[in-house]
């Protein structure tokens, strides 16, 4: 009886203890949901990807686009300040040339009234004297009539060349750039011996430069930098020359 019962007790515990350590059934749902979380994550991965995509491909158009318009802001300013170093230069070549002569002569007797042309019963120096202070004084059209005056008056003066030079400078800082060469070029022809030469063919370049006849201005300027190599005007014929090259003329 003892035995009987001994054994029925160990036989129950072994079937407790096999039951215990059986693995429960994994639920079907469960697995399911799993999957689908896994399946989300992926998709959302896609799509954070595809969102980071486009916003690289608008930062690049975004670029691409200021870059563009950076370009042509530049060549806007590179126009205009073209521009303003032309007028610039124009009134900084007059008044270098200008004040390189002041000085040079002596006073002309009523030369400070620079708001009166020359007297022609005065000396040629006189009249030139006065006809070069209106030029410094700005009163370009009174200057231009003041040197054609003296050399209407004075043409076999010693001065005739340079009133010559300065005619021509007065015509090229208004503008008027035809009557300018024709000046300019009576310069070189009626007064081979003339110290004004290199800058008479200088200026003929700058005067065919604002005519935008691009070989003539090229043969003159290259004119001076050959004949004139010592010269500063050879120097500002380099420049000029330099500044066609890159302007493509």
């Amino acid at each position: 009886m003892k035995r009987r019962f001994a054994l029925a007790v160990l036989t129950m515990a072994t079937a407790l203890a096999t039951g215990c350590a059986t693995t429960p059934e994994v639920d079907p749902m469960v697995v399911k949901m799993n999957d689908l979380d896994s399946r989300l994550e992926r998709i959302e991965r896609v799509l954070a990807n595809q969102s980071l995509l486009d916003l690289a491909q608008q930062l690049q158009s975004l670029q691409t686009d200021m870059r563009a318009l950076r370009g042509e802001l530049e060549e806007i300013q590179h126009a205009s300040g073209n521009v303003k170093n032309q007028q610039r230069g124009l009134y900084a070549d007059l008044d270098q040339r200008l004040k390189a002569l002041e000085g040079g002569l002596p006073a002309a007797e009523g030369a400070g009234d620079t708001g009166a042309l020359p007297v022609p019963t005065g000396s040629d120096r006189m009249n030139y004297q006065a006809a070069f202070d209106l030029l410094k004084a700005g009163q370009y059209e009174k200057a231009t009539a003041a040197f054609q005056r003296f050399l209407a008056t004075f043409p076999d003066s010693a001065l005739a060349d340079n009133a010559q030079y300065w005619l021509g400078e007065s015509f090229y800082v208004t503008r008027r750039y035809d009557e300018a060469l024709k000046a300019f070029r009576t310069v070189v022809d009626r007064y081979p011996e003339s110290r004004k030469l290199s800058d008479a063919w200088l200026k003929i370049g700058y005067t065919q430069y604002e005519l935008r006849a691009w070989k003539p201005a090229r043969d003159a300027l290259t004119r001076v930098q050959r004949d004139y190599p010592d010269s500063s005007a050879a120097g500002e014929a380099l420049k000029r020359l330099e500044r066609m090259t890159s302007e493509g003329h």
